[in-house]
Parts: structure tokens; sequence; C-alpha cells
């Protein structure tokens, strides 16, 4: 049995378990006589290891009783693109894929869409019909740092994993984003954060799955109970072993975005950049090395908001007009500010030295000579990009 069903050790990982659910019970409790159980899933642009998390979830849910038809799979897609047949096997398993209903959310299907309450902020939010319908509501994921969320993972499951695109647009919408609590290791305070919570605490009854991963990419935690108690616990391990405090800021920063399947495209990679923008000095460099196979990538409208745009000045003077409203915006919203702090150089084997600078950036194809021209005296390497976190010391 696994840690969240028993005290044990998680199978196969090597690495410690979390003990007991927590502010939960076991999940062969929560299962026992349930019909209609949803469990979720990352997408693709995640690193969360679904092949090796779900086969022992749902071979926990058949030992609790729970039938393999009462069962579906959500690709929790938030407002990503959808997943082609080829990566749902590959994310999750011939075997699981073959064997188990697997859907995918569609923030724009309004009929698969159903309103679950509204915020203190007044901002509807619809949810995912199937998981509001559900006897039982099990999230996975990964915890990590994220730029503008706090960490990944926990109520960020529902919301905008789970949630109809409008609800998507108001928590990442221009306010929130520039909300200096919205960033890095920040949850309480954290206004889109916040709402996140907000949107979890609709679904009922949850459980919470999470787990986190050392730069080997083996499972380091085992984080599962209640959506809000075991994410917590989840965020604080994170704190302690992906976040440090540096004491000054340096001259040029060498970021990624930690490798596929996580630089996909460049809008991910902006989460990488942002990680670098906390240390790199005002009017310093950035130089982030990403494959994007993905491209910018063609769908969403990152792209083309850049274009429309044409410089980050522009960007936020657009994103500033009372009403505007578009996907995509927070991404080419903090972009902006990172570009307003630094120059940015983009070295990509996925993109044309004319695609990155339509998506305004500098193209460098050798970064030791760019390093070369740049001449910094303080220069620092992030080779794990996002996933590890450098801020400045404040004391």
């Amino acid at each position: 049995m696994p840690p969240w069903c028993v005290r044990a050790t998680w199978p196969g990982a090597g690495t410690r378990a979390r003990g007991e659910p927590i502010g939960a019970a076991p999940l062969a409790e929560l299962a026992a006589g349930k019909r209609r159980v949803v469990v979720t899933h990352s997408d693709i642009t995640r690193a969360t290891p679904n092949d090796r998390i779900l086969p022992v979830l749902l071979a926990a849910l058949e030992e609790a009783g729970v039938a393999r038809g009462d069962i579906t799979l959500i690709n929790a897609l938030g407002t990503h693109r959808r997943q082609t047949a080829e990566e749902l096997r590959g994310m999750l398993g011939a075997d699981i894929v073959a064997r188990y209903r697997c859907l995918q959310h569609d923030a724009w299907d309004d009929a698969g869409l159903v309103t679950a309450g509204t915020t203190r902020r007044g901002n509807a939010i619809r949810v995912n019909r199937l998981v509001m319908e559900a006897d039982l509501v099990i999230f996975t994921g990964f915890i990590e740092p994220h730029f503008f969320a706090g960490f990944s993972g926990g109520p960020k499951g529902a919301l905008p994993a789970l949630a109809g695109h409008e609800s998507v647009l108001t928590n990442h919408g221009y306010a929130m984003i520039g909300d200096p609590g919205a960033t890095w290791g920040i949850t309480e305070g954290n206004p889109i954060w916040e709402e996140m919570r907000e949107a979890a605490l609709l679904v009922d009854p949850l459980f919470l799955l999470n787990v986190t991963l050392n730069n080997a990419g083996e499972i380091s935690g085992v984080f599962a109970g209640d959506v809000i108690e075991a994410h917590r616990s989840g965020c604080a391990f994170v704190r302690d072993s992906a976040m440090v405090a540096v004491d000054e800021p340096f001259d040029a920063v060498v970021t990624t975005n930690s490798g596929y399947p996580l630089d996909q495209n460049l809008y991910q990679t902006v989460k990488g950049m942002q990680a670098a923008k906390g240390i790199v000095r005002s009017g310093g460099a950035i130089i982030m090395v990403a494959g994007c196979e993905d491209g910018l990538p063609d769908h969403g409208r990152y792209a083309e908001l850049l274009t429309e745009a044409g410089s980050p000045n522009a960007i936020l003077k657009m994103l500033r007009q009372p009403g505007f409203s578009a996907q995509d915006q927070w991404q080419v919203q903090i972009q902006a500010l990172i570009q307003q702090h630094a120059d940015v150089y983009v070295y990509s084997d996925g993109l044309s030295d004319a695609q990155i600078r339509a998506a305004l950036f500098r193209p460098t194809r050798d970064i030791e000579s760019t390093l070369a021209d740049l001449a910094p005296d303080r220069i620092c390497v992030l080779p794990d990009g996002p996933l590890t976190i450098a801020y400045l010391n404040r004391r």
C-alpha cells in the first residue's frame, strides 16, 4: 500500500515517504463505496511523473473497491492545448490509456462546465462538470516554485487546471499578476493563490496527491491528504530544498527552463526568465537556453499579443486598457516586466532568429561569445531554471 493509504514507503521510488495523509482520512476509507471517482493529472508541459504516480493510485482505488469503470481520468489542461493520443500514452503509459476512461479538460466547452460559486473578489468560478458531479475527486500533481502562484500543485489543480477560460482570465488578470505578492514562494497574501484556494474548496470531496522531485527526476516527497494542509506541507519542503538566498545581484544570468518537458515552447520559458530576473541587476542580461520544439507556440495568443504590441512598454500599455482581456496576457505581461528590467537573449535550436526577434527577444547562437561581448563581472548559471529559485537576501 502507498503512504497515503497506510504508513509505508513509496513503492520502488527509493525515497522517503511523507507518512500518513495530512489532514484527511486514508484514501481507502474515502474511496469506499464511491461510484463516480475522478482523478486529474498534469498535462505534457509539466514534469509530473504521471506514469509512476497513477498506476499506484489506481491500484489503491481498485483495492478499496472502486470499479475500474467508475474511474475517470481527466487531463487538467487549463487553457493549454490538447494532447495527441500518442502524447497521452507517453505521459500516462499505454496500459492506463487502454484500460481507463481518459478525457481532456476543455476550458471553452460550455456544456462541460458548471458554475461552482463566486470568489470574494466577485469572480464567477466555472469548473469541469464531471469534477463537480463526482463522488470523489483526486488531484494529482507536482509541487515546484511558481512564478506567480507561489507554488504549483495543490489548489492550482482546480484553477486554472479545470476551470473555464473566463475564470482563468480573471484569476490571471493584469492587476492580479501585477500584485507584489504574486511571485515565487508566496501563497498567503498572494491574491492569485488565494483565489485558487477558494476555487479548490468548492470541489468536494477532494483528496490531494502531490509529489516533489529531485534534480534527477526521482520522487523526493509525497504529500497527500487535505488539499490545503498537504499542499502547505509540500510547499514548506520545496521552500527549504529548492529556494536559496543570494547577497548581491548578478550582471548576467544564464538560465534554462529545466529541459523537456518544461521548455517545449517559448511561452513556457518565461518562467525560467522570471527566475533569473530576481537575481540579475537592473540593466543586466539574461540568457535563456531552451529547446522550444513546439515553437512559440502557434496556439493560444502569446505570439499574437507580442506582435500586436511590438515592444515591452507597448505590451503593458495595451494590457492596462480598461476592459482588455485575452488568453495568455499574463505571460506577455510578465515577459514585458522582465524585459524592462534586463536584456533577454534566447538560444534555441527549435526557433529561428526571426521567430526569436518576433517574440521581442535577442537571438544568440553562441553563448560564450555573447558573454564575452557583455563582459559581466558577476555571472550566475541556473541549470534547473524555475525548479530551483534564487532570490535576493533583503536583510
